[in-house]
Parts: C-alpha cells; structure tokens; sequence
C-alpha cells in the first residue's frame, strides 16, 4: 500500500524532453528569403512566368519548328512527287495490287532515290489512313518540314558576306505560290523565305514540287508574328518593302534595293494587311503597261527580286 501510495504522490520523477527542439524554435529560421524566392508570393509568380517566357524565346530561337508529315495519295500525284524530288520516308504500296506503269515507275524511282521504306499493306489499311481517299493503291508519306527560325536567314547573309535578300509572305495560302517564290529567291540568290505560323502556305509536298528542288537548298522560316519579325529586321538594318498596287513608289526608283532588304508579297486579292502594310519602310508599285490589276505572289515577287539581283550586280 505505501509503494502504491508513492506512485499516486505528487513529487516529480523524470519526464521526457523537448531534445532541444524549443531552443532551436527560439533561434529563428534565419533571414526572410526576397519575395520572388517565397512560394506562393505574387512576385515569386511573377518571377515564374518571366523565366517561363524566356526559355521559350530561346526554344524559338533555336529554330522555327516542324510541321506534321503528310500523305501524298494515288499513282500520278506519288509518282510526280517522287520524280520532282519531293521528300520521302515510306512509299505504301497495296497488297496484290494491279501492276500498270505507274505502279512499276513508282517502286523504281523510290529505290534509286535509296532511304524510302517500302511497305505493303492491305487495302483496309490505306483506307484508314487516307480517311477513305481514292488512293489507288499508292500512298506516300513526306516527313516533317524543319522549318528555319527568321533570325536565321540573316545569319546565312552574313556568313556569305553579302547583304539579306529576303522575301516575306503576307496572306499567301496556296502552297504553289510559296514553292514559287522559293524557286525566284534560289534563282537570283536570294537568302530565304519567310511564312507566318497562322494563314499562311506551308512547306507541303504541292510546294515541294513547284519549287523544283529548290526548297532543298532555300531555307523557308516560320515567324510566330510576322508584323514583330520584320520590325526586327528593321533594327538589323533592313528596308523593308512591300508591293502594293497602290504604291506610293515605282520600283525602279527604289534604290533600297541595292542593300540589306525584305520584300513583303501580300495575297493576290487583299494585298498586305494592314499591320504588314504600316510596318513596311515603302510601298512599291510594279508598273503593268498592259493594265493587268494585280499579279500572283510568285510572278510579283520574281519581278523584284529580279530587279534587285540587277542592281546588286
């Protein structure tokens, strides 16, 4: 009964302890970090969405992206595509298809080229993967365009020390018009071309074609804004001009042609767009004697570059 009676008394025995734990609390947790380090903290949001930004400029300016590949589909359109170089990675051919002389020229032209996967496959297949078009039997697969950053083509000028000759498509959505324009910028050494992301032509296999090869060796690049592209290719220098029918300048007074410049071409019904057009250093006018009221994108721009290939001459 005492010992329980000892048990049951108030005196103090030993206790468990903090470890230590209040007299570190005591110390403080150092120094307040600044605002932009405090998650949570509006400024560290707004810190956040800075470094977000800038590493997508960086992205963009390492290069201007990829498009999607693309189908080339039935026996003419494959074989033109195969014969006027176009970009290939596999040629699907039909499984117990009718061999006529299309068929024959196309499996040939894809083994000389060498590189082009050549896969049989059953008609259901190439159903679905031409949505149910009329292939034929003959389905051809072009990989991805790497499209080139703006900036880029300023750096080929420099590197072959002349100055940029650049053409700048406004508005132009048929890809026979930019395979066009490709092929006058590589004729009278011109540095590039230039596509907005949205609206705008790509790089598919109809441009290819009218290029005539020579979109292997122009690089074509793709501006997420075009009016802001050649804004900075102002400050690098560069007259920018664009042609209008309603030009204040003819293009043989334009003596900007001579030096570092980008040619802005706008659509063949609307012209420049505004933006672009209050953008431009001048607006040139290509005089037409026979009266014609405008021209496409690839006659327009082969005149003015011809005419600057002349002058730099």
């Amino acid at each position: 009964m005492a010992a329980n009676n000892r048990r049951m008394s108030g005196k103090k025995g030993a206790q468990v302890g903090s470890g230590g734990q209040r007299r570190r609390g005591l110390e403080g947790k150092g120094p307040t970090p600044p605002a932009e380090m405090r998650k949570g903290h509006a400024k560290q949001r707004a810190a956040a969405a800075k470094a977000r930004r800038a590493q997508g400029r960086t992205q963009q300016r390492r290069g201007g992206g990829r498009s999607t590949s693309e189908l080339v589909v039935g026996r003419n359109p494959v074989v033109e595509a195969l014969r006027e170089g176009v970009p290939a990675s596999t040629l699907y051919v039909q499984q117990f298809i009718d061999n006529d002389e299309r068929v024959r020229e196309a499996l040939q032209l894809a083994a000389e080229r060498g590189g082009i996967n050549l896969m049989e496959a059953p008609r259901p297949e190439l159903d679905r993967m031409t949505n149910g078009l009329n292939h034929q039997g003959l389905v051809l697969q072009v990989p991805p365009y790497e499209y080139a950053h703006p900036e880029d083509l300023l750096g080929a000028a420099a590197d072959e020390g002349e100055d940029p000759l650049v053409v700048a498509l406004d508005g132009v959505t048929d890809p026979r018009n930019l395979g066009a324009v490709v092929r006058s910028v590589s004729a009278f050494g011109g540095h590039g071309v230039v596509v907005p992301e949205r609206r705008s032509a790509g790089m598919t296999a109809g441009a290819w074609k009218t290029s005539a090869g020579t979109a292997a060796r122009t690089p074509v690049a793709r501006a997420t804004n075009l009016t802001r592209t050649l804004e900075a290719y102002k400050k690098a220098g560069l007259t920018v001009v664009g042609l209008a029918a309603d030009g204040e300048v003819e293009l043989g007074d334009l003596e900007a042609l001579q030096g570092p410049v980008a040619i802005v071409v706008g659509s063949e019904g609307k012209g420049l767009s505004r933006l672009v057009g209050e953008t431009c250093d001048f607006r040139v006018r290509i005089p037409m004697p026979g009266g014609a009221e405008s021209l496409n994108a690839g006659v327009a721009a082969g005149i003015v570059l011809y005419e600057a290939a002349r002058r730099r001459s």
